[in-house]
């Protein structure tokens, strides 16, 4: 490992000058969501709470903004809000599995010894790899047995990779994502007593890929990607990224029943509405009982933009995942983010009545943490109005709306208008809101530069905007029917990162 190290800082050195710096003058860069120093991240790894403090390990490619030669970066915290750049955990190496790319895997603790289990890249192949790390978790021996798993199962498979690692009467489980090509998106199932001898065991569950399409509700994919096993509140819960031969699409997640080696699933259900733009996600259960959950918030441009701007993905907010009272998962930023408010602005209590507009003049940025408590009518609907210009030619439009029967509801995001440039994506996104019988909903938006993250009644939505003027900051709220606003709260938030950071602590 320590000939690799030195390999990749050569390379690094090597490497084009200025990511960092370029990235930290890009005004699209959020500055309190967890970003790589500059290059490129993307989906959240060996995310645990180990002796008090937060690990997040990432896919990360600190040469160039672009999908290449994928090490682990590595940052801590003690507090979920402020992080602090680490030492690159994994690199790939100079021969053997992994020399393509050290690719996806979880954190374990094996009887006090740190081990990350990933997937190691070589060609077209992806193979289980083991790691074991220092007590403090800054450095890493790559075991000289890998891969652990010589090959998949026999069959025609999509991919191979991804883990779910876990100790079960006191013997590892461990799942890896894959698929069975013309049957659908799948989890294999191994057991060993040791993390380096494993037995298979069988897929634990199988989707249905020629059961609809990206848009339906019941299409899984041909592949699952990121697998994640977990018990919550009595419910288990299998979640995973529904990906389609090359093209991502979006998490997903079974409620049911883990028993034995098969998981009986009840129903299934999106993980996020913003689709790809909450994708890979990862959790964990920390000290104090909580899920704590991680996604890699994609981006909403293309290349060209990305290596001009010298970075690329940003790490979504960290939320607490917990089982709502319809079976579902519910999702909030964990309480800890509220560290970083500023400049309280609080509107009180008004109505709106139908067709009016309202502008908070008082509510402004680019960093901005708003809540509200909406009341809405019968088939009428609210716009919350964020990151518009002066002449109302940029605006992202948050829309929550109740049916006429009042019983069922929708959460959107209009992005036609965020952004003058016609190269960023601009679809909409948006899911069923459940409501209470009156109506509520407790919204809140958090607003980082081009990161936008949406809460609405325990359903999530995250994706990206890019408004082109800078003066596309105004706030303003829409009414269609009668909405009563039972509060506006916003809040002005801290920027953790103003500074180029090293892109090799």
């Amino acid at each position: 490992m320590t000939h690799d190290l030195t390999q990749a800082r050569a390379r690094h050195e090597d490497a084009p000058k200025g990511l960092a710096e370029r990235a930290v003058l890009d005004p699209h860069r959020p500055r309190f969501h967890f970003t790589a120093p500059g290059g490129w991240l993307n989906d959240p790894n060996g995310l645990a709470h180990w002796d008090g403090v937060y690990h997040l390990f990432y896919q990360y490619n600190p040469l160039a903004a672009a999908h290449h030669r994928i090490h682990w970066g590595h940052a801590t915290s003690r507090d979920l809000v402020s992080w602090t750049d680490e030492p690159v955990a994994l690199v790939p190496g100079s021969e053997g599995p992994d020399r393509d790319g050290c690719w996806s895997g979880v954190l374990v603790d094996d009887a006090g010894t740190p081990t990350l289990v990933y997937s190691g890249r070589h060609g077209e192949r992806e193979l289980p790899c083991v790691a074991t790390g220092s007590p403090d978790l800054r450095s890493w021996r790559k075991d000289p047995a890998n891969p652990v798993i010589a090959a998949p199962p026999e069959g025609d498979l999509t991919a191979f990779r991804d883990h779910c690692v876990w100790r079960e009467n006191g013997t590892w489980r461990h799942l890896v994502g894959s698929g069975i090509r013309g049957v659908g998106g799948t989890a294999f199932l191994y057991e060993s007593e040791d993390l380096r001898d494993w037995r298979y065991v069988g897929p634990l569950l199988t989707g249905d890929a020629s059961s609809g399409t990206a848009a339906d509700l019941d299409w899984t994919g041909t592949m699952w990607e990121c697998v994640d096993l977990f018990r919550i509140d009595g419910a288990d819960i299998l979640a995973f990224s529904a990906w389609d031969e090359g093209t991502t699409h979006y998490p997903l997640y079974w409620t049911g029943r883990y028993e034995g080696d098969t998981f009986t699933p009840d129903a299934l259900h999106r993980l996020d509405y913003g689709q790809r733009y909450f994708y890979a996600p990862q959790s964990t259960r920390d000290a104090r009982g909580r899920r704590v959950m991680f996604g890699w918030l994609q981006e909403g441009r293309d290349k060209d933009a990305i290596a001009a701007a010298g970075w690329c993905g940003v790490m979504s907010l960290p939320r607490v995942v917990t089982l709502g009272a319809d079976g579902q998962l519910a999702q909030a930023p964990v309480p800890e983010l509220a560290r970083l408010r500023r400049d309280a602005v609080r509107t009180g209590a008004f109505t709106m009545a139908d067709g009016t507009h309202v502008g908070l003049d008082d509510v402004s940025g680019d960093q901005l943490d708003i809540e509200t408590t909406l009341r809405i009518a019968p088939g009428g609907s609210a716009r919350l109005v964020v990151r518009e210009s002066a002449d109302g030619s940029e605006r992202t439009v948050i829309e929550v709306s109740r049916a006429a029967d009042g019983i069922t509801g929708t959460l959107s995001l209009h992005r036609e208008t965020s952004s003058l440039d016609p190269s960023v994506d601009s679809e909409p996104r948006y899911g069923e809101l459940p409501l209470t019988g009156d109506g509520a909903v407790d919204l809140r938006v958090l607003i980082d530069h081009s990161a936008l993250e949406i809460f609405a009644n325990g359903r999530a939505l995250a994706a990206r905007i890019y408004p082109t003027r800078p003066d596309a900051l105004g706030v303003g709220i829409r009414a269609a029917g009668i909405v009563a606003v039972e509060r506006f709260d916003a809040w002005r938030m801290a920027a953790l990162f103003d500074g180029p950071r090293p892109l090799w602590p």
